[in-house]
C-alpha cells in the first residue's frame, strides 16, 4: 500500500468536543493511525483554519459563517488545534483548507501527487462534512477510496449511518478499522 495515504480530517478540538459521543472515537482513530504508521503508510492531518477577518467566507456559506459566528476555525485558536490524543509526529503531514472538502483552498492535491499517492483512507469530523466532501471531490479526481467508518464521526448518527451505509459504498469501500488493518498490517 506504499501508494496510500490515511488521511485524519479535522479532528480538532472544537470538533471532537462537539460530536465525540463518548464511544471511544479517539482510541480507534489512534489504532488506525499507528497501524498506517506501521504499515509505512503517510499519516496526513487536515485541518480547517480560516484567517484573521475570515476573507475566505463568503456570507452565502452558510455553514463557514455559522461557525464564524460561533468563534471557530479561526487560526492560532487551542480549539482550533488537533487532538492532543492524537498529535502528528515527526515525518507526518499537516495541512490546512479553508472550506469542507480537504482539496479546497489546500495544497492537499499538490502533496498527494509529489509523492505519487493515488488512494486515499478517509478518517475524520464530521461525516456529513468533511468525509463526505473529500470522499465526492477524491472520487472526481481518480483517486482510490476507503473509508474506515468507524473513525468517522457526525453529530447525528442517523446520518452517519446513512452516509457510510448506503452513498459511500458506491464510491468507496467501507470498512472497520480492524478489518482495514488486517489488509495493511505487516506479517
Amino acid at each position: 500500500m506504499a501508494d496510500s495515504a490515511l488521511l485524519v480530517m479535522d479532528v480538532q478540538h472544537h470538533m471532537v468536543d462537539v460530536a465525540d459521543d463518548g464511544s471511544g472515537y479517539l482510541p480507534r482513530l489512534r489504532r488506525a493511525i499507528d497501524g498506517a504508521r506501521a504499515a509505512g503508510i503517510p499519516v496526513i492531518y487536515v485541518v480547517i483554519a480560516l484567517r484573521p477577518g475570515q476573507p475566505e467566507v463568503s456570507t452565502r456559506n452558510r455553514v463557514l459563517t455559522t461557525a464564524v459566528r460561533a468563534g471557530l476555525f479561526a487560526e492560532g485558536d487551542p480549539g482550533t488545534e488537533i487532538h492532543h490524543d492524537i498529535t502528528p509526529q515527526q515525518g507526518d503531514i499537516v495541512v490546512t483548507k479553508r472550506r469542507a472538502s480537504a482539496f479546497s483552498g489546500s495544497d492537499l492535491d499538490l502533496v498527494l501527487r509529489a509523492r505519487d499517492i493515488d488512494s486515499l483512507v478517509l478518517t475524520g469530523i464530521a461525516t456529513s462534512g468533511v468525509v463526505l466532501s473529500t470522499l465526492c471531490h477524491a472520487n472526481d479526481l481518480d483517486f482510490g477510496l476507503t473509508v474506515l467508518k468507524d473513525t468517522c464521526l457526525d453529530t447525528d448518527p442517523e446520518v452517519h449511518r446513512v452516509l457510510t451505509g448506503k452513498l459511500f459504498p458506491q464510491w468507496a469501500d467501507v470498512v472497520t478499522v480492524e478489518d482495514w488493518l488486517k489488509t495493511v498490517a505487516p506479517q
